[in-house]
């Protein structure tokens, strides 16, 4: 049996949504649009300097056991590209940590730089921001999650790492966000939060929320905006060809609805799988590649439900990304030839870019009705059948 996707757990898409043309009714979100002016415009608190820290001090954190691909690499490679704090990349335990793309399918892993017991031992007073990926449901992640935000850290949860954060129990009464396709399943286990609908972030107090996956890059920049200022973040929106990094979104587009969208889900996330075999695609990265393009495309492809991508390199061993971070290959150049084909990232594509690029590539090899079903499982704005 294939792994139900992440996002998509509130029981497989609402259950027998695709049959009903409708999520089953339960209690509403908050709607960003008409009653909450200040999440609307999702401004995050300015950071104000702690003592000891030249730089806001950045945790990106993920469990070994599986990490979303994309939660995780796209905060870090914007947040270290922007200069404007000192990022790590953390783990739960040693080892590397295993991700896993937004259909459940496995991701490249990626090493730490160390895990959340060594960041403690060197940064006893916490750090300034912690990034929460939506990320295994571990008590050890919570725990520490909370003595961070309990230490003064802003925790920023990334689609549904906000689950994460709501279960460590400091957030209650918060407003928050997460990925559309958990919002009926957010607001029965975890209703002590004030869940908010159609934002691509929200910010309330020490907790920054955001939407689905794609999210992570506009909720990214408007982190660099609260540390460093707005011409700062508008200069790196410029630099990853980023025209929007506002709040404004409508997440209620990206539900189930007959006639709208239900068929290119329908067909990404269930009658793919039922009628056609994955075929195996590699993608080739060396050293230096941009880390968000490549966690983007491999996320994307894994998500047709026809296919799913590895990361292809020389060879198997760790190799440094464009902004530092370590990822595995999954295959050397000598072991393609099990893959059904192996593309090629363009030196040249932007991280606003990659998802659009993706989806092209995606629409020309299985049509664009199943790009438009990858673009709703992103909840990624602007792109239709």
């Amino acid at each position: 049996m294939r792994p139900i996707p992440h996002v998509l757990a509130c029981a497989a898409l609402c259950g027998s949504v695709f049959l009903l043309s409708g999520c089953a009714s339960g209690p509403a979100a908050i709607d960003a649009n008409t009653t909450l002016a200040s999440t609307r415009d999702g401004a995050i608190a300015p950071y104000h300097a702690r003592p000891g820290h030249a730089k806001p001090l950045i945790a990106v954190v993920g469990d070994n056991a599986s990490t979303e691909l994309s939660d995780y690499v796209v905060p870090y490679g914007i947040l270290t590209r922007s200069g404007v704090a000192d990022v790590m990349a953390l783990s739960t335990a040693e080892g590397p940590i295993n991700t896993t793309t937004d259909m459940g399918k496995p991701g490249f892993r990626i090493e730490p730089e160390a895990t959340i017991a060594r960041f403690d031992a060197r940064f006893p007073d916490g750090a300034d921001y912690v990034i929460v990926p939506a990320t295994r449901n571990s008590p050890e992640l919570r725990n520490w999650i909370a003595r961070q935000a309990t230490k003064g850290a802003t925790i920023v949860s990334i689609c549904n790492g906000a689950q994460i954060v709501a279960r460590s129990g400091v957030m209650d009464g918060r407003l928050a966000t997460a990925h559309w396709a958990s919002e009926q399943e957010r607001m029965e286990q975890q209703p002590a939060i004030r869940w908010v609908r159609n934002a691509r972030y929200v910010a309330d107090r020490n907790w920054v929320s955001s939407a689905g996956v794609s999210a992570a890059i506009p909720t990214s920049i408007a982190l660099v905006e609260a540390i460093a200022g707005r011409a700062r973040a508008a200069a790196l929106a410029g630099e990853l060809a980023v025209a929007d990094w506002s709040a404004r979104h409508d997440s209620d587009a990206f539900q189930p609805h007959l006639g709208h969208n239900l068929t290119a889900l329908a067909t990404t996330v269930y009658t793919n799988g039922w009628f056609h075999n994955d075929d195996a695609l590699g993608i080739r990265a060396a050293a230096g590649v941009d880390e968000v393009v490549l966690a983007l495309t491999v996320d994307a492809y894994s998500s047709t439900g026809r296919s799913h991508a590895w990361l292809v390199a020389d060879s198997v061993a760790p190799l440094r990304t464009r902004y530092g971070l370590r990822v595995i290959p999954d295959r050397s150049e000598g072991e393609t030839a099990a893959l059904d084909q192996v593309l090629d990232l363009s030196a040249t594509t932007l991280p606003g870019q990659a998802v659009d690029q993706a989806l092209d590539g995606i629409a020309s090899r299985y049509g664009r009705a199943n790009a438009y079903g990858v673009a709703l499982l992103l909840e990624y704005p602007g792109y239709r059948d």
